[in-house]
């Protein structure tokens, strides 16, 4: 079983059809497909490939070597040798990681990390916006719903865009810890360009681990908890992991288009409406609360890891 990989490109032909409804599906029933032909220059992403590694070796390898996992991983082997234990690391991840935004630091070395990334960014965040006009579309939403939602209404620009650059290291033990904990995402559209060779991401699917598999040059997409929420169901985020490996360095560059901390997130009213056609319950008409997402980000840093069904019941009391 794989994930679905979708040609972006025909949606501009006649196949444009059958790419919306491949796109939907994906949504309904998977939370993650690979897009190729998506129109982000192969130039730019080998580019990208280059700054990030570079930027690792020479910034951040050295560091990570006498890190926090690093150490607390050799004193858990130590330790299970002397007891004849086997422990496992739960709450820790065997991950590298920096955040890019507009206004924050960014990596010195190499000279042209901040040139390329910047232009990555750019073309990401376009890239973000034509997915969620489709999405706009399949759920019979007017054009721009999702992303005005996400910025706090039509006509602001208020929405948050990082980039997260993670590298997985050889891990050395890796069956006693994850790279990367199981966890569904908090915001709105996810964008990952992942290593092409070193694999490690997986994702559930009715109750099976799944490969995200290395795709050269794809750009994956996976919907986030306001997503779910937006599409009143019908579209669900999804509980995805990266496992640690004795082999190769896994690059992973994720780009969040997140909704601003004072964005109201509901369910589309259109939404609401079309259950009530087919459900006069009240209880069923509106799956998931109102609320404020800094509220809603504030429950989910202290419940990252956890189901994400309480975080949605917190904001609920919160609201009220």
């Amino acid at each position: 079983m794989a994930i679905p990989v979708i040609d972006f490109s025909k949606l501009n032909g006649k196949d444009r059809a059958e790419a919306l409804a491949q796109i939907a599906e994906a949504c309904e029933n998977w939370g993650f497909f690979q897009l190729v032909n998506h129109g982000i220059p192969f130039e730019l992403l080998e580019r990208v490939k280059k700054v990030c590694s570079q930027s690792y070796k020479l910034e951040r390898e050295e560091g990570f070597k006498n890190s926090m996992p690093v150490k607390l991983l050799n004193d858990l082997v130590e330790r299970n040798y002397m007891n004849g234990t086997d422990e496992k690391l739960e709450d820790l991840d065997w991950e590298d990681v920096f955040i890019l935004q507009d206004d924050n630091k960014w990596p010195c070395q190499p000279l042209e990390f901040k040139e390329t990334m910047s232009e990555y960014r750019r073309e990401l965040r376009n890239l973000a916006a034509k997915v969620m006009e489709v999405m706009d579309e399949n759920l019979g939403l007017p054009k721009g719903y999702i992303k005005n939602a996400l910025n706090g209404g039509e006509g602001i620009e208020d929405a948050f865009f990082g980039t997260k650059v993670s590298h997985y290291p050889p891990c050395p033990h890796p069956e006693q810890l994850k790279g990367l904990r199981a966890h569904t995402d908090a915001g709105g559209v996810i964008l990952l360009f992942q290593d092409d060779k070193v694999g490690g991401l997986q994702i559930l699917k009715d109750g099976e681990w799944i490969d995200v598999q290395p795709l050269e040059n794809s750009i994956v997409i996976n919907t986030g908890d306001q997503i779910e929420v937006l599409s009143n169901g019908r579209y669900k985020s999804v509980w995805h992991r990266v496992l640690a490996s004795r082999d190769g360095n896994r690059r992973s560059i994720a780009s969040f288009y997140n909704p601003s901390l004072n964005a109201t997130i509901a369910p589309a009213p259109q939404l609401i409406q079309s259950v009530t056609k087919v459900a006069n319950d009240h209880d069923q008409q509106q799956a998931y609360p109102e609320f404020v997402f800094g509220d809603y980000m504030s429950v989910y840093a202290k419940h990252k890891f956890l189901p994400k069904e309480p975080r949605f019941q917190a904001v609920r009391a919160i609201k009220k």
